[in-house]
């Protein structure tokens, strides 16, 4: 039986409020080191209860911070075992009074405009030496390519009618926390780019920079 939940759920259960369920699924979390010697402390803690769990996150560690994120691949998104970790290194966090930092929570993929995409996505999945994803968006014209390390953004292939001229076609989608997006629109903004939509709000908002080139910033999922 699987143990597969909704994000929606995700969020209401006990022990996730510092986490953010951002694309592709995954549960994320950043932890405010201060040091590298903090960092490492809690990346051993984290090790920890991951090989007691049976259930492994993917962990960056950087001076200053240590970034987390949960899935469960087995299930294509997100499942209790992610809840249940979620909780405990939150927790071991705490422990070593590592504060969390919910608004620092971000992801990011490109999209690429296509009229084929089963003829421009192989050219992307070589030169980047990436693989096909799992997960079909059946919107998608192409299935998205991923980084088999995880490490580079996922790209991803929107469907265009016709030849669009005087517009970009490659553009970055920005995913963040619910609770901070419209924070970061205003800020875009206020930085001198241009709302060009907020049509799809609060699924994602359409920016450009003075020079007409696109950006959204997008919250996942689009809705539960």
């Amino acid at each position: 039986m699987s143990d597969q939940i909704t994000p929606a759920a995700f969020r209401a259960a006990e022990g996730t409020d510092e986490w953010r369920v951002l694309a592709d699924l995954r549960a994320t979390a950043v932890f405010r080191t201060g040091s590298f010697t903090t960092g490492v402390q809690l990346v051993e803690a984290i090790g920890e209860l991951a090989e007691a769990a049976n259930h492994h996150p993917d962990v960056d560690l950087r001076y200053g911070a240590v970034t987390v994120r949960l899935t469960s691949h087995d299930v294509g998104g997100l499942s209790e075992r992610d809840v249940a970790l979620a909780a405990r290194i939150s927790q071991a966090a705490r422990e070593l009074d590592v504060p969390a930092d919910p608004g620092a929570a971000t992801a990011l993929t490109l999209g690429i405009d296509v009229l084929d995409g089963p003829a421009v996505q192989p050219f992307w999945r070589a030169v980047l030496g990436y693989e096909v994803t799992g997960r079909v968006d059946p919107d998608d014209a192409a299935p998205a390519v991923v980084d088999p390390s995880g490490a580079l953004p996922t790209i991803w292939f929107q469907q265009m009618d016709s030849p669009r001229e005087q517009r970009n076609r490659i553009h970055l989608d920005v995913y963040v926390g619910h609770d901070v997006a419209e924070q970061r629109v205003a800020d875009a903004v206020a930085a001198g780019g241009r709302l060009v939509t907020d049509e799809f709000a609060p699924a994602w908002w359409v920016l450009a920079d003075v020079e007409g080139n696109e950006a959204c910033v997008c919250t996942w999922p689009p809705s539960d």
